[in-house]
């Protein structure tokens, strides 16, 4: 496509390169009216060429400069193309001028683009010299002759001009221009204001890819011969550096013997590598010449001098930041440099000390954090060595030695481990281990913060503080190192981890063997018992883990047992091994005999596997999980135990016993029963392990449910019962222990000032309350007498006035002192009452979530179960309940996921309960009664899930079948075939539950509840939904909603009748259940009710009314679309007499702009009505409307002026349009035929001035303004009479006239002809009209000059 040369220049555009495109568009310009430029005169000569190009051409150095980096290659690759088609053309040469003007552009983005494409072309075209280039790049900016505010763009041009060579290969094999690129940088280097060190980097880089040779001779010309000036700065350092790796022999030749490192080059260098860190300090890297300097070090066996006094002694002590993260990073980068003495040394010192505490003491978020970098930095080390697994243990045990009083300051899901390979994971879980058994902390780099020296408490200094901190970190390491691995390639790892954390856990040695290698392992310190209740949790956490990620496949759960069952295996053999092991809680004869018996259904199970797979799986696991728990809680799952042992085999013997176990044991529950407290019981532990657990048992046993069973979960659920009864569960919170057991005592002092005052502004603020509260009767009273008595003591004296002694003072003070003492303990123990419930009701709430999960999986797995219809009553009280005080977290989780349940896999689910039995009575009880609660709701949002669940069992109703009227429908089929078929909806009707002349009278009551109270929860949508689901109980409630259109009801109601009707008319469902005389009979009792309403059209005053108003007119014209479409012999002449006789009310209404937005809308909807029946809406009708209220407008409504507009006295007025305006005004609206058709503009303010003039009432714009406003023939019942004459009119030849349409349209018609299109109607010319004038509007309007729109102006002026 060919860019629009017109177009304005765009804001992100730069100056030089519009300045180009105006030249190319003048030019162009020119070549395609050269009849333009002969008349103007001679035609200006083409300085650039740019006409022997064409505009493709031209493009691509658009395309360059976008910032998209795909447009640019692109359009760099067909510039390419382009040149090596014409490599002899004047293209090339236009193409490297533009190219090096780029490299100056003003826009930052676009001078490395054409610097690429620069570079791109000089290696594609081997054939141009350098050298020229370059002289073109320092002629074109010359920074001699550049003017002051061309100077930056100027130095950068230079600068990219040099890299366009650099880039482009060449530059390194040619030595004349290396030298003069050279020297321009040398030049360049000098403006370090503007271009900063950018110079010194690419002479670097240039200079490293030189060639030997070469470089010997370029070295003098850019290294003094001055050690003080390589050490003056980083950049002449580095090319030292550089020359010291590639050149040293013409290096020493130069400068000498050279030793960087000695007792008077160290501060200076210490004082260069600061001003490095400096430079880098907003690009967060590491300097080059730091590196270099390890390199350096390295070669010459200096390593452990530079970074004893340059790193640690030299930068560390500058305590400047900058220079501490440039320390940071040449540890990270030197990682994969050094040996493993090497790595030892740097360790083990200040640097890896000071990185730690920076770890430490960075908590905030406004604080820089450098340990992502140093992940990086550990990752990619890790990662390239992999085939040294001796060197990734160092590193690894190196950054975990680095402790704060014990504590790693690495994280415990430290994620590099994934770079480890085999053996040297194994041999870091073998250390951490170790460290847990025997912990060395003369092997750790152990250190303290600031704060944590300045604290006096000796416990925070301890040993065992320290050791604990360890191992608390080392358990919950190989947890997480476990969770990282994603693939059981380290089985061996994994079971060692597991029993290891287990054994620690629950067992201690008493004599060690061989058989058990735990029992080899010994303390140096003893475990604790906090430390033991650490690896518990820690446990518990792995076996989550095991039991989620690590899943066998198919073939190989037949091989392999589930690591719950190998861990229950190990526990089996740790409590036969009594001798050797001993249990911390030892077993009583009960819970090992449960012990026992779980081992044998566990075994007989496995037999069974086979028969039901899936269900024997859960059962299983969940007898597994009870077991371990047994170490754990041994009373609780003793118990738990036989429970559950009793209902796996009565659930899988469930068909062959079920009669013998009721004839034994009548009075037992039923397993299925037990089952559900078991799972009740474990779920109120807070263990998401138990909760997938009992996910996956109660969704084999669900299918299983009996009414009580179901009626244990819902009892829970229940608000009521759970706030008032005592619940038989006991909910447990172990989460607050493990929080507490893994929080740290004495973590750093801003943490501990931070938590001080906060617990200080909350007692502050707690006291506030209780000091505002009201005072209690009884301390008052209290108060008072021990006043009075203090009083008493003072002496019996007749003086008010006399003080009392000191005696008097202190018994008093006492008193007082005892009473507040006990006032503060009752509001301590007040305070602690009121934690403590809304701490229980908290635990309840997160109990209630858990168990809703046990709801989900029956309403998903078991859709059309039966008990599943008493689940809709207990949700409703939830969402209800909640929804009025849902101010805490838990009430809002417990609200979303009830409101989940009901609503998605409840009311929206695509199966149903298919057979209700006997309960068809309950049902339509339940359904009256939650339509009657939907209409008693305070909010309607509650309504609407009480309205939605009748309608679910409304649903569940018409899908189950009666037997009834199945045998009854039957013995008509066999009988004579005289009866007629009834339709879709009634057959389903007549084949299911749903009784019409139950349900009819319930909603029936509730719609004119809904249609007749003042504040009805009820909405219109809901109503909706039930007509639309079912139409036949539609066709029953539509006699309510018509009776509601008109009376004595508010106008609201009547808007909301009329709304219903409107949106229940079109549905097809529902006309599907009429007759066509029923039909006919509703649409005319319809028509009737409201025309009652448009008696009073027009004259609403409140927002009611005029909501009536809006409502009738809309149903009206829902009901002749469905006449005409229908084509009903239905009478018309009321309505349409009606609305006739209110058209002045609303034309005045709209004209004098009352309630302007509802007008407008009203009259729209007034004329679409009237243009159903047959009369056409004046198309002049609205602007005059608005000149009539411009003018009669009042002078109130003049003072206040819109915001944001001037005012009519500021404006500037066109006066040399006034003049000519005032001539068109004056001339008749009807233009004669013989003048020729003007332009675009002129015409469209012709046809606007037209319009203006025409009558208001009136007709199209060519019509006469002498016709009266409305005057249709009268029609007849129907349109068909209008229709029929429109045909006549065709067949005729004439175009189809409006009722109102008068005589002078049709001359003027037949006078139309004569322009030259003969036999042809004006519509067929009009679009003739529009494409030439489209054709001339295209040439741009460089094709007229200033002199010649002068005089056509003058002359048309002349002719109006």
């Amino acid at each position: 496509m060919r860019r629009d040369l017109t177009r304005k220049r765009q804001p992100s555009e730069p100056t030089c390169l519009w300045s180009l495109a105006e030249m190319e568009s003048e030019n162009v310009a020119e070549a395609m009216s050269p009849g333009a430029a002969t008349k103007s005169g001679a035609r200006p000569a083409d300085r650039h060429g740019l006409l022997k190009h064409s505009r493709e051409f031209l493009d691509f150095f658009w395309d360059i400069a976008k910032p998209e980096q795909e447009t640019r290659l692109e359009a760099t690759e067909k510039l390419l193309e382009y040149l090596r088609a014409r490599p002899e053309g004047s293209e090339m040469q236009y193409a490297l001028k533009r190219l090096i003007t780029g490299l100056g552009m003003g826009r930052e983005t676009a001078r490395p683009c054409y610097s690429l494409a620069l570079a791109q072309l000089l290696q594609s075209f081997e054939d141009i010299p350098l050298c020229s280039i370059l002289q073109q790049i320092q002629e074109k900016h010359d920074l001699q002759k550049v003017k002051k505010v061309m100077m930056r763009p100027a130095l950068f041009a230079n600068l990219f001009g040099v890299l366009a060579l650099f880039q482009s290969g060449r530059l390194v094999k040619d030595s004349e221009a290396l030298m003069k690129s050279v020297k321009l940088l040398q030049v360049l280097a000098q403006h370090h204001n503007h271009l900063h060190e950018q110079p010194h980097k690419a002479l670097v880089d240039i200079l490293s890819e030189v060639p030997d040779t070469m470089l010997q001779e370029v070295l003098p010309k850019v290294l003094k011969a001055d050690l003080n000036s390589v050490l003056g700065s980083p950049e002449h350092l580095e090319i030292f550096l550089l020359a010291q790796q590639k050149v040293p022999v013409k290096l020493k030749q130069l400068m000498g013997p050279v030793n960087l490192f000695s007792d008077e080059n160290i501060p200076r260098l210490v004082n260069v590598l600061k001003t490095a860190a400096t430079s880098v300090k907003k690009e967060r890297r590491l300097p080059a010449v730091a590196l270099d300097l390890l390199r350096l070090a390295l070669q010459e066996d200096k390593f452990p001098r530079f970074w004893k006094e340059v790193v640690e002694q030299g930068l560390l002590k500058k305590q400047f930041w900058p220079a501490s993260y440039l320390c940071f990073r040449l540890l990270g980068a030197s990682l994969p440099l050094l040996s493993k003495e090497q790595l030892q040394l740097v360790m083990r010192g200040d640097l890896i000390r000071h990185y730690g505490e920076h770890m430490v003491t960075a908590k905030f978020p406004s604080q820089f954090k450098f340990a992502p970098e140093m992940n990086e930095y550990v990752g990619t080390f890790l990662e390239g060595c992999r085939d040294d697994p001796e060197r990734q243990l160092a590193v690894m045990v190196a950054f975990t030695s680095v402790t704060n009083q014990g504590l790693p300051i690495v994280p415990t899901f430290w994620r590099v481990v994934r770079f480890l390979s085999g053996p040297a994971l194994k041999g870091y879980v073998a250390w951490l281990r170790d460290m847990f058994l025997q912990p060395d902390l003369d092997a750790l780099v152990d250190f303290s913060t600031g704060n944590q020296k300045k604290a006096q408490d000796a416990s925070l200094h301890g040993p065992e503080r320290a050791v604990f901190r360890l191992r608390k970190w080392i358990i919950l390491r190989l947890v997480s190192i476990v969770d990282s691995l994603h693939l059981e390639k380290e089985e061996a790892l994994i079971e060692e981890v597991a029993r290891f954390c287990f054994f620690h856990s629950f067992f201690e040695t008493k004599k060690p063997t061989s058989q058990i290698p735990e029992t080899e392992q010994q303390f140096s310190f003893p475990l604790e018992s906090r430390a033991r209740e650490v690896v518990g949790n820690a446990f518990f956490s792995l076996l989550q883990t095991l039991s989620t990620q690590f899943k066998q496949s198919p073939e190989q759960t037949q091989d392999r047992q589930p690591w719950t069952y190998r861990l229950v295996q190990f526990a089996d053999v740790l409590l036969n091994h009594s001798r050797n092991v001993a249990p911390l809680t030892p077993f009583t004869t009960q819970q090992r005999q449960a012990w026992d018996r779980m081992l044998q259904t566990l075994k007989e199970l496995e037999t069974r596997s086979s028969e039901a797979k899936a269900k024997v799986t859960a059962f299983q696991h969940l007898l597994l999980l009870v077991g371990i728990h047994l170490f754990k809680s041994p009373t609780e799952s003793c118990d738990l135990l036989g429970d559950i042992q009793t209902c796996i085999k009565k659930s899988l013997g469930e068909k062959t016993r079920r009669t013998r176990s009721k004839a034994a044991n009548p009075q037992e529950p039923p397993w299925v029963e037990v089952l559900v407290e078991v799972l009740l019981a474990l779920l109120a532990q807070p263990s998401h392990l138990i909760r997938q657990v009992a996910r996956s048992v109660f969704s084999h046993i669900c299918s299983h449910l009996t009414p009580r069973a179901l009626q244990l979960i819902l009892d829970v659920l229940n608000p009521e019962q759970s706030q008032d009864e005592d619940d038989n569960v006991v909910i447990t919170d172990d989460s607050e222990k493990q929080l507490e057991d893994e929080e740290d005592k004495s973590s750093e002092g801003e943490n501990n000032k931070n938590s001080e005052s906060e617990e200080e502004s909350t007692e502050e603020e707690s006291d506030e309350e209780d000091r505002d509260g009201d005072v209690d009767p009884g301390f008052r009273e209290q108060l008072m007498a021990v006043l009075q008595a203090g009083k008493a003591l003072g002496g019996v004296g007749d003086d008010e006035n006399d003080e009392l002694d000191d005696d008097a003072m202190m018994a008093l003070d006492q008193n007082l002192a005892g009473l507040f003492a006990e006032q503060k303990l009752r509001i301590q123990a007040r305070r602690d009452e009121k934690n403590k419930i809304q701490k229980e009701k908290a635990l309840r709430r997160d109990f209630q979530i858990r168990v809703l999960d046990l709801i989900e999986v029956l309403v998903t797995k078991q859709p059309e179960n039966p008990l599943v219809l008493e689940l809709l009553e207990p949700l409703l009280n939830i969402i209800r309940r909640s929804m009025r005080t849902s101010s805490t977290k838990q009430e809002q989780d417990l609200l979303h996921k009830t409101a989940r349940i009901f609503t998605h896999h409840l009311c929206r689910s695509r199966h149903y309960c298919r057979d209700v039995g006997n309960s068809l009575e309950t049902l339509y009880a339940q359904v009256e009664r939650l339509v009657q609660q939907a209409s008693h709701q305070a909010d309607s949002s509650v309504s609407l899930y009480y309205f939605n669940a009748s309608l679910y069992l409304l649903r569940v109703l018409k899908g189950n079948t009666a037997e009834k009227s199945i045998r009854q429908t039957q013995k008509k089929e066999k009988g004579a075939n005289t009866s007629t078929k009834p339709k879709g909806p009634e057959v389903a009707q007549v084949t299911s539950c749903l009784d019409l002349n139950l349900v009819t009278p319930i909603y029936s009551s509730a719609l004119s509840s809904f249609l007749t109270k003042r504040n009805s929860p009820l909405t219109v949508p809901m109503f909706l939904s039930l007509f639309s689901r079912h139409p036949v109980l539609c066709k029953s409630l539509l006699p309510v909603v018509i009776q509601h259109v008109t009376g004595q009801t508010r106008p609201r109601h009547q808007a909301q009748a009329c709304m219903l009707l409107q949106k229940a008319l079109p549905v097809r469902e529902l006309r599907l259940c009429f007759e066509d005389p029923e039909w006919e009979q509703l649409i005319g009792q319809i028509l009737a009710k409201v025309t009652e309403n448009f008696q009073a059209l027009g004259e609403a005053q409140t927002k009611s009314e005029q909501l009536k108003e809006r409502s009738s007119l809309e149903l009206l014209n829902t009901v002749l679309r469905i006449v005409h479409h229908e084509k009903m012999n239905v009478d018309l002449t009321v309505v349409q007499g009606v609305l006739q006789s209110q058209q002045s009310k609303l034309q005045h209404r709209v004209q004098q702009r009352e309630h302007s937005a509802g007008s407008s809308r009203l009259y729209d909807l007034y004329w679409q009505a009237m243009r159903v029946l047959g009369v056409q809406r004046p198309k002049s009708e609205k602007k005059d409307a608005k000149e009539v209220s411009t003018a009669t407008q009042s002078p109130i409504s003049t003072k206040r002026k819109k915001k944001g507009f001037l005012p009519e006295t500021k404006k500037r007025k066109k006066r040399k349009s006034e003049g000519i305006t005032q001539k068109e005004d004056a001339q008749p609206a009807a233009t004669s035929g013989d003048q020729p058709p003007s332009t675009g503009k002129k015409r469209k303010r012709k046809k606007a001035k037209v319009a203006a003039q025409a009558q208001v009432n009136g007709t199209p714009i060519a019509k006469s303004p002498a016709t009266k406003s409305l005057a249709p023939e009268p029609p007849a019942k129907t349109p068909k009479l209008q229709k029929k004459n429109q045909k006549l009119s065709k067949v005729n030849g004439a175009p189809p006239v409006s009722p109102t349409e008068p005589t002078s349209k049709k001359q003027h018609q037949k006078e139309l002809p004569k322009k030259g299109v003969s036999g042809k109607s004006p519509q067929l010319v009009l679009p003739r009209k529009k494409a030439r004038l489209s054709l001339a509007s295209r040439s741009p309007s460089l094709l007229q000059s200033g002199a010649k729109r002068k005089k056509a102006q003058l002359r048309k002026a002349a002719k109006s």
